[in-house]
This record gives structure tokens, C-alpha cells and sequence, in this order.
């Protein structure tokens, strides 16, 4: 699943550990806070990553400058900017493949008009899966859970792996203000 806006909420929470736990394979691909451009939602995802990765859900967050980490991306981009994601798809069974403007939040399934199509096609799918497969390690942090049930960030780099205990590339002001807006009662407006 790659969306910019992921705030699953108690319902989506609940489903995507209901898969992971059964064996299914589910990866998401969300901005992370220093390539996100709504510090409101992060706050909604964030209070979700860890019954997320408990559950065996496999979260990658985009880092801000995941342009220039891709050759790739730089082609189809044009540019080695910093990079914020917008893309909204998943695939299934590697099999059918969403595409559509629905993020994955409570503000697109309860309040906007939202539209997608499921395109039944094993080949797209795959390559859909490929992707992110090839893509993920070089261009996102993987959050895991640390042995003393903490969060952590893995980055895979040239000189190997990098761990972080704290969201990378933000300031401790930053996180607080996340920290903040995840108190509030407004996960249902994001």
C-alpha cells in the first residue's frame, strides 16, 4: 500500500493487523514526518505504528530527499529536490491493482468524494510489488520495533545500516508539535 496520508484509524488498524497476523505480506509506504507536508495527519498515523508493527504490518517511511536517492526516480522526476509523497495504490495477491485518489484516512472514506479504479492485472500488480520491493530500501526508512519495544528507523546506506531512535531529519520541536496534535480529538478530520 503507498499512500502520503495514512491514518487507518481504530477500524483500518484493526484490519491491516487482522491480515498480518493470518501471514499476509503488508507493507505500507507513507511520507515520513520530514517529507510530510501535514504535520496534523503524521500525528494520526504516527499513534498507530506500533500496534501496526506489532501486528507484523511493515511500515517504510519516504525520506525527504528520496529523489536523489533513485536514479530512477531522478529520470521520471526531473529533479533531485526533496521528495514528499503523493501516490495513492495498493495491490492485492499480487494479482489487482487500485489506483484512485482515495488516501488512506478517515477524511477520504468519511468526508470526501473520492474515486479509484481496481484494475484486475497480475503483471501490473507484480511490478507494482517489484517496486516497492526495489525502491523501498533505498528511498524510505523502515520503522521497526526495537528490542526494548521503542521505535526505530532503518536506513539502508552505501556503509550499511543506520539506526535511528528518533523521527530522522526532525527537529525535537517538530516532534513535540506531532507529539502535541496527537492528543487532540481529531483523528476522524484527517
Amino acid at each position: 500500500m503507498v499512500s502520503p496520508y495514512l491514518v487507518p484509524g481504530d477500524d483500518g488498524t484493526a484490519a491491516l493487523a487482522a491480515l498480518a497476523e493470518r501471514g499476509v505480506s503488508v507493507r505500507t509506504l507513507t511520507n515520513s514526518l520530514a517529507a510530510t507536508d501535514v504535520k496534523a495527519v503524521h500525528s494520526g498515523y504516527a499513534r498507530r505504528r506500533a500496534p501496526l508493527l506489532a501486528a507484523g504490518v511493515q511500515l517504510y517511511e519516504l525520506k525527504p530527499a528520496a529523489v536523489s536517492a533513485s536514479p530512477e526516480a531522478e529520470e521520471r522526476f526531473g529533479s533531485r529536490t526533496s521528495a514528499a509523497l503523493h501516490a495513492k495504490t495498493f495491490a492485492v495477491d499480487r494479482a489487482k491493482v487500485f489506483v484512485g485518489s482515495f488516501n488512506f484516512d478517515q477524511r477520504s472514506a468519511h468526508l470526501n468524494t473520492e474515486m479509484g479504479l481496481v484494475i484486475d492485472s497480475p503483471p501490473l500488480a507484480g511490478e507494482l510489488a517489484a517496486a516497492l520491493d526495489r525502491q523501498a530500501p533505498r528511498t524510505a526508512y523502515q520503522v521497526r520495533l526495537a528490542p526494548d519495544g521503542d521505535l526505530e528507523w532503518i536506513e539502508q546506506t552505501a556503509s550499511g545500516e543506520q539506526r535511528y531512535r528518533t523521527e530522522p531529519e526532525t527537529s525535537w520541536l517538530l516532534r513535540r508539535q506531532v507529539d502535541f496534535l496527537s492528543l487532540l480529538p481529531i483523528e476522524s478530520l484527517l
